[in-house]
């Protein structure tokens, strides 16, 4: 009897404590998944109060504190599909746990650095432990819709999503409220509880005993996986592959930040670092981004493209927007994210009414539309602007924060090889960081001598062309019309 269970049940790994039913997703694991999932979200979200009080404390502008944003997107985009990638091989657990503790760890530095510098450093620290949760959370997604036998991840999914866009939505509202309480360092101190509760449930909850897919797993040679104990050749980390990647990332931002004639030589070193990446990960064997394996998965390349132009836009609005809401409309921190909180609650209505169909090509149409809306309606706010027009821009915002991100979550899902589910979620977020990184950038070249309404108007143009651009990419695309839900 013991044994024909054993082999009914055997799967990649056993979760901790009581499954639940054979065939229903393992509901002790979505806590852990959900809280993880959201430390990205809520300090890159808290940040954007928090720019204009710490430039006003340690003495720095717009184009240095813009590192602050920076700074943890460079550390994500480049953790992402590397923390992915060792998910896949290695199982979440131990992944998990090492991210978030290094995310209690962040926090602390934050709270007490002396200077821009040491700020940023904690951010790029905070960056890389936050990476590790989401792939994790992906990875159990679709291990447990393997157990169970059945197409179970809409409800889970959801709840990622809408959790990770309620944290980002209400975050501005936290952070002003968490300075007006302590001060700028309150939204860096806050990280430490929320890493311990990460800790906990994940100690009690995550599987303990997980097996690397056969893929990922499997040696060369062709020695079986000898159970929960990687084989060796999974631990191939191509460290040369990771380091151009991060190289051209670099020389990329810095050049945006501060596009200067004297700087002109960062784009060719960028292009230099590109190229030579490119060449390395179509040699390797274990690559740290598989080219091959994308360039022969053109929906999944579209829909990394739609995720890059979704929050290039969003993020320009969050950061943008906010800084001038401080500078150019002299509010408070805590007044300018209270005037952000209709973005909340627009965001989380619409979720809360659409999360559970996927409809993608659906979502991503309205969400592009209703982006060109209010990029037009940015263009036409000024420094006497009522505060219930302020607010009803953001509301606008909100409708696609709550309808892009979801969709391309379920495209990839249903787009990427769910033997590879972990770095494929990882580059997920890594080209949301890269739109990430492309707004701060913005932000930095529209706001030179601070957040005017002349500086506003400007990145509005700039979000206006992504919003018709994902649009485009979006109309065209023909594969979102074939989405089907598929049995693991």
């Amino acid at each position: 009897m013991i044994p024909t269970l054993r082999a009914r049940f055997q799967q990649r790994f056993t979760p901790a404590g009581d499954a639940g039913p054979p065939d229903r997703f393992n509901r002790r694991l979505i806590a852990p998944m959900v809280l993880g999932s959201v430390l990205n979200p809520v300090n890159s979200s808290m940040i954007a109060v928090a720019l204009v009080p710490i430039g006003s404390a340690l003495g720095a502008p717009p184009s240095q504190t813009a590192w602050l944003v920076s700074g943890l997107y460079l550390a994500t985009a480049v953790g992402q599909p590397v923390i992915g990638r060792l998910v896949d091989m290695f199982g979440p657990r131990r992944l998990y746990l090492i991210g978030t503790a290094m995310v209690g760890v962040a926090g602390l530095l934050g709270s007490v650095a002396p200077s821009l510098g040491a700020l940023v450093a904690a951010r790029v620290l905070l960056g890389f432990g936050t990476s590790a949760a989401y792939p994790a959370a992906m990875y159990l997604t679709r291990s447990e819709a393997e157990r169970t036998g059945r197409d179970s991840p809409a409800g889970v999914l959801t709840a990622l999503a809408v959790s990770a866009q309620t944290v980002s939505v209400v975050g501005p509202t936290l952070g002003g409220l968490l300075i007006g309480l302590g001060g700028w360092r309150t939204i860096f101190l806050v990280n430490v509880p929320l890493s311990l509760a990460c800790l906990v449930l994940g100690a009690l909850r995550l599987p303990k005993g997980t097996k690397a897919t056969k893929a990922a797993a499997e040696p060369a040679d062709g020695t079986a996986d000898t159970g929960d104990v990687p084989v060796p050749a999974a631990c191939g980390i191509d460290l040369p592959g990771m380091a151009l990647f991060a190289a051209l990332l670099v020389a990329l931002m810095v050049f945006l930040m501060e596009p200067r004639a004297e700087g002109l030589y960062l784009p060719v070193l960028a292009v230099l670092a590109g190229a030579a990446f490119a060449r390395r990960e179509l040699r390797v064997p274990e690559p740290f981004i598989d080219l091959r394996v994308l360039g022969g998965n053109g929906p999944l390349l579209a829909t990394f493209l739609r995720q890059f132009l979704s929050y290039t836009t969003a993020y320009a609005f969050l950061y943008g927007f906010t800084q001038w809401l401080e500078e150019g409309r002299g509010l408070h921190a805590a007044a300018a994210g209270l005037v952000l909180l209709p973005l909340s609650l627009s965001g989380l209505l619409v979720s809360a009414i659409t999360g559970r169909r996927e409809a993608v090509r659906g979502k991503l149409v309205v969400g592009s539309l209703v982006q060109i809306a209010g990029c037009a309606a940015m263009l036409t706010l000024q420094a006497g602007t009522a505060m219930w027009l302020l607010a009803a821009v953001g509301a606008l915002m909100g409708v696609p924060q709550g309808l892009n991100g979801l969709a391309n979550q379920n495209a990839l899902y249903r787009q990427a090889d769910p033997a590879r589910i972990g770095s494929a979620a990882g580059l997920l977020r890594t080209f949301m960081y890269l739109g990430a990184m492309a707004a701060s950038a913005a932000d930095a070249a529209f706001f030179t001598h601070g957040a005017d309404t002349g500086g506003l108007h400007h990145l509005s143009l700039f979000m206006l062309a992504g919003a018709v651009l994902l649009l485009a990419v979006t109309v065209i695309d023909r594969s979102l019309g074939t989405l089907t839900p598929r049995k693991a």
